[in-house]
């Protein structure tokens, strides 16, 4: 018989921080692919709905809806209407790389959103980035 893993362990294994930079539904995702990877989430595994994992999380369902957007175009779940979302296969190395590099862009993307509301230009933003990489350099040289 296949274990089913019900609601209660994948909300115990998922841990937010609230004051992190990096957004909830970026930590949502990598820490369901940080589950393939150790197989503790197999092939054909049913996650919570949206609702239900954002409910026992107490977070907003759309971020869990993000975060399952974000694995569904990895092509490492798959939502099927009326039965529920599944495990649909183990992360490779390219798949990860490829998530990996969709959440740097999106980080970017909200990084250049608030520095706009700012008033700052891209320019602006983009010395910013390069002072504190400079900065962070120079520290470790020492």
């Amino acid at each position: 018989m296949k274990e089913e893993h019900d609601l209660n362990p994948l909300t115990d294994r998922i841990k937010l921080d609230f004051r992190s930079n990096e957004p909830l539904y970026l930590q949502i995702a990598g820490q369901i692919e940080q589950l393939m990877m150790k197989g503790e989430l197999k092939l054909g595994d049913q996650l919570p709905t949206v609702r239900e994992l954002a409910t026992e999380l107490r977070i907003n369902f759309n971020t869990v809806g993000r975060a399952y957007r974000v694995l569904d175009e990895a092509r490492l779940i798959s939502t099927q209407r009326g039965r529920g979302t599944y495990i649909w296969e183990k992360p490779t190395e390219a798949t990860l790389e490829q998530l990996r590099r969709k959440s740097l862009e999106e980080i970017a993307r909200d990084y250049l959103e608030q520095a706009s509301r700012l008033g700052a230009s891209p320019a602006e933003a983009l010395a910013q980035i390069k002072k504190i990489l400079t900065e962070d350099f120079e520290a470790t040289e020492r």
